[in-house]
Formats: structure tokens, sequence, C-alpha cells
């Protein structure tokens, strides 16, 4: 997916920087000091973190309205995990942005939803978010309650895109319904879960 992202730029600026941190920051300065191109910045949370936290001083990024910060979630086994909003607070103390992008999506699937801050995600037309109850698969919890309560339950993902595959995910995240009909949150990972994902970060 992100190779595709890629490819449409058609910009020599546009790569993979897995492990070579010192040049994907000079990139991120070179373009925004020769161009008025806005630059969208994904990376797994684990290389998004230690990219931050290694670089001296990345307040340039926050000094320009161009750049756009999104995280894919999870450490990959790589560092502790850390629930979404300690990432984010950490991500903007270093990056001097106000927010931070996310993706929820996963191999299984052809569609994702995206957040543009504050840990809402908003799925794609064709993927909805049902909510199971942690000790019963079978319990799908309803989107609203009478008493506006907010459970936190197992991710289950329809993606009708998987034509040629399977259409229904049980996953290993817990998330809550957001307060917008169709949105929701997610929370974090069943104790134990499977350690899943890939491991790129790409400018």
């Amino acid at each position: 997916m992100v190779q595709e992202f890629v490819a449409q730029t058609e910009s020599d600026s546009s790569g993979f920087y897995l492990n070579n941190t010192i040049e994907l920051t000079q990139q991120i300065k070179y373009v925004l000091a020769t161009s008025t191109r806005k630059i969208l910045l994904i990376g797994v949370t684990f290389a998004l973190l230690d990219w931050a936290e290694s670089t001296p001083d990345l307040s340039f990024i926050g000094e320009s309205d161009r750049v756009i910060v999104m995280e894919t979630g999870g450490m990959k086994g790589r560092r502790r995990e850390l629930i979404r909003e300690e990432v984010h607070e950490t991500l903007i103390s270093r990056l001097c942005v106000t927010g931070i992008h996310s993706e929820y999506g996963m191999t299984e699937l052809l569609s994702q939803g995206y957040s543009t801050g504050e840990g809402l995600f908003r799925p794609g037309v064709t993927m909805r978010i049902l909510l199971r109850d942690v000790n019963d698969p079978f319990a799908i919890f309803p989107e609203t309650t009478r008493t506006g309560e907010r459970r936190t339950g197992g991710i289950n993902v329809v993606d009708l895109a998987n034509l040629d595959s399977c259409s229904f995910i049980e996953t290993g995240d817990l998330g809550q319904y957001g307060s917008d009909p169709g949105t929701f949150r997610v929370m974090g990972r069943f104790d134990n879960s499977d350690v899943r994902g890939c491991n790129l970060m790409i400018l």
C-alpha cells in the first residue's frame, strides 16, 4: 500500500527509511527548503519514537505546516507497549507538532481507518468496526447504550473490500466506540496477544 503511495508522488524525495534516520531528517529538511510540497511521514510507532528520541532537534517539523506525521501503531516487540496517548504525547513534544495522525489497518484487510488526531478513527466506506465482549466472542456490544457508557471490547472488523479473502476478522486489539456514529478508538492489545505487523518507516 505504502509503496503505491510512494509511486504516486512521482518524487525522487519519496522513499523508505528503515534505519537511516539521519538521512530521513536531512531529506525532510531538504524538501521543506527547496519546494512547497507537503510531506506525509508514515511510520510504525516504535520507529517514529526511535527517530524522535534519537534526533537532537526536530522542532523544524512543527515550524512548518507542511508535515503530517502518521503512526500505524504497535511496537512489534521492539519496545515496551504504550497506550496511544503516551505515544502521541512523546511525538508531539519531540516534533513540536499540534497532533499526530494514525492509521488502523492490517495485512489481512484492504480497507483502513484513519485518525487526524486525538485517536478517533473513521473507517473507510467498505469497513465497519464491531466490539465484542472480552470474555464472550459471540456477544457484540451495541454502538450506544442507554446510559451513554463507553465499554471497552475486542475489535472485530468487517471489510467488504476483501472480495477474494475473509471479510470478517476478529483481532487481538481492544477498542471503544467513538461519539460519532461509525467511529472508534483503539485502546491497546489483549494481554499475551501475538506480536504482529510490519516494521517500516517511509517518507
